[in-house]
């Protein structure tokens, strides 16, 4: 009964959190310099009948409140618009590269995850030489911003070397063509988060050492392996859960650079060309699915971080 209130507030807060920043999305395209009527025009004059034409076709005269219902009315219904430079459907451009980006994000987290949790722990068991070593690693990667990261990688392997493509996401050539197109991206993109989920891993593990229930179980001679899965890894849990949040929001953000590095053709790159073009409608979208996601997955950390972590209650939670 408890998780369930605590589950309902939550949805309730992350309701009206998404529905303030849908106003701020709809609002901030209106503040950019420029409009969307002269990038109808393609840069041509027009006479000003030509002009209340284009602005009646598409609303532009509306008033700002009356626009941004009618935008939220017609999302709520699964309508996103219509594009102004491709002149279709904003769904069906999002459902043509979403699943390119989807499958990138999702990449570039394995590859987070099993290298960023990897580091962390083999720095904070074996320490010394290797524990170093993994620091500096981890310095330099967290140092190198994801669009260094793919100029440096697209050089190396894929122009140097030619091991892999570099630009594209083989979509028309089956999954593991695509898989084969994606993996510099993938590193590109996970390099900066793999340093930082290292640290936090390892910060955490540390930490977890030092509890007094860790000397009471190696007293009484638990194997160390033993120890260190359930009781030092699990408890490093709760920190490592709370940065899942940043990872995918950071992935989610920095998929508009190194896509565009390397011609990826997803939902980034296409948020980078509709915002040069003034494409309110695409941006708009885009944006608000980014927000959308990043405040789904900080709702599933908070009901996850109770069952990896035991001193988290979310009766207490749910009250204050």
């Amino acid at each position: 009964m408890i998780f369930l209130r605590f589950a309902v507030r939550r949805l309730l807060e992350m309701a009206v959190t998404l529905l303030g920043a849908s106003f701020v999305v709809f609002g901030a395209m209106y503040l950019a310099p420029g409009n969307a009527a002269s990038f109808l025009l393609g840069g041509r004059s027009a006479s000003p009948a030509a002009l209340r034409a284009i602005e009646n076709q598409y609303h532009l005269n509306d008033p700002f409140i009356v626009q941004y219902g009618r935008w939220l009315g017609n999302i709520l219904h699964g309508d996103f618009g219509r594009s102004l430079q491709y002149r279709t459907d904003v769904s069906e451009l999002l459902s043509s590269r979403l699943p390119t980006t989807l499958l990138l994000v999702g990449m570039a987290l394995v590859v987070v995850i099993v290298l960023g949790l990897a580091l962390g722990w083999i720095g904070a068991v074996r320490g010394g030489a290797t524990d170093s070593g993994i620091l500096v690693g981890t310095t330099f990667a967290i140092g190198t911003p994801s669009f260094v990261a793919a100029i440096l990688l697209q050089g190396l392997f894929a122009v140097q070397l030619g091991w892999f493509p570099s630009s594209g996401s083989g979509s028309g050539d089956g999954f593991g063509r695509m898989l084969w197109h994606l993996a510099l991206p993938a590193v590109a993109l996970a390099l900066y988060l793999v340093g930082l989920l290292a640290r936090v891993t390892r910060a955490a593990m540390l930490e977890a050492m030092e509890g007094e229930h860790v000397t009471v179980a190696r007293s009484r001679g638990v194997p160390e392996r033993h120890i260190i899965g359930r009781h030092v890894f699990r408890n490093a849990l709760g920190p490592v859960l709370t940065t899942a949040g940043l990872i995918v929001s950071t992935l989610l953000v920095c998929t508009v650079l190194v896509e565009s590095a390397f011609s990826v053709g997803g939902i980034g790159q296409l948020l980078e060309l509709s915002a040069t073009t003034k494409d309110f409608p695409t941006v708009q979208a885009i944006s608000l699915i980014i927000i959308a996601v990043f405040m789904t997955v900080n709702l599933l950390v908070d009901l996850l971080l109770p069952l990896v972590d035991p001193r988290i209650s979310l009766g207490s939670r749910a009250d204050a």
